[in-house]
């Protein structure tokens, strides 16, 4: 697979989507051909769905892409005879888009912080001294940086995020919240300097570009804090597990002191 077509997701998912429609046409005339065997239309849609997940993992998308390119096609056979207007789906494509516009552009689905998660994060934060600085690269719904400014209010908490409606959600849900705020910005611009705590929940993708980043900017002691994803060939210095269904982990480095 180019590593060019690596770096928009969306567009390999739609070439999975194109040529899976052109192989199960084949297939399915080949079988009409042969056998004189017609299947219906939830079937092919069906069998078109399989094939478009089988070549999507195959070229290296990401397994949460999965469900996607199998449930299109069916799910516009199925819609079809709802009788739904052609508007309502395409607000909820829209909403969809405006959702997870990190999942398009930076391979960074929407993932949220469970409660397990969060009683981890704020465990762990009481180790630090009163008025420390947080920031959420990629901070979702706002959920969880809301509960943790809640928890510490002697802290000051920071989330960044560029999907527009999802940046929107949370924005207006920390307001009330003196010592939280939300920034409509990409990590990859954000300082990362003048933070003790940076807690990301993104994806495989950009945590080898992220720990170069944090190595650069952030200063010795600050914690770099991953839910779940590894920084390849970099051993985290802490691990906190975590009781959830996904059996996942904190993942805690200290990028400032090993910057050269």
């Amino acid at each position: 697979m180019p590593s060019s077509l690596a770096r928009f997701p969306a567009v390999l998912a739609l070439l999975s989507q194109l040529s899976s429609l052109v192989v199960s046409w084949l297939l399915l005339l080949t079988l009409v051909r042969l056998t004189d065997w017609h299947v219906s239309l939830l079937t092919a849609a069906w069998l078109q769905g399989s094939l478009a997940a089988l070549i999507g993992q195959l070229s290296g998308l990401s397994r949460w892409w999965l469900p996607i390119n199998l449930g299109f096609v069916p799910g516009l056979v199925l819609l079809q005879d709802h009788s739904l207007p052609p508007w309502l789906l395409l607000a909820g494509f829209v909403a969809l888009l405006l959702l997870n516009w990190n999942a398009l552009t930076e391979r960074v689905p929407l993932y949220l912080t469970g409660t397990a998660a969060e009683q981890q994060l704020i465990s762990r934060l009481a180790r630090l001294p009163s008025g420390f600085r947080f920031i959420d690269l990629g901070s979702g719904l706002g959920g969880t940086l809301l509960r943790l400014a809640r928890a510490y209010p002697s802290g000051r908490f920071v989330g960044v995020e560029t999907a527009p409606l999802t940046f929107a959600l949370s924005w207006l849900r920390c307001l009330p919240q003196r010592n939280c705020q939300v920034r409509f910005r990409s990590f990859w611009s954000e300082p990362l300097g003048d933070h003790d705590v940076v807690y990301c929940f993104l994806s495989p993708a950009p945590m080898p570009a992220l720990w170069q980043k944090a190595r650069r900017e952030m200063r010795p002691g600050a914690l770099l804090i991953s839910n779940s994803f590894e920084v390849p060939g970099v051993e985290a210095q802490e691990v906190v597990p975590i009781d959830d269904w996904r059996h996942s982990r904190l993942l805690i480095w200290r990028p400032g002191a090993d910057a050269t």
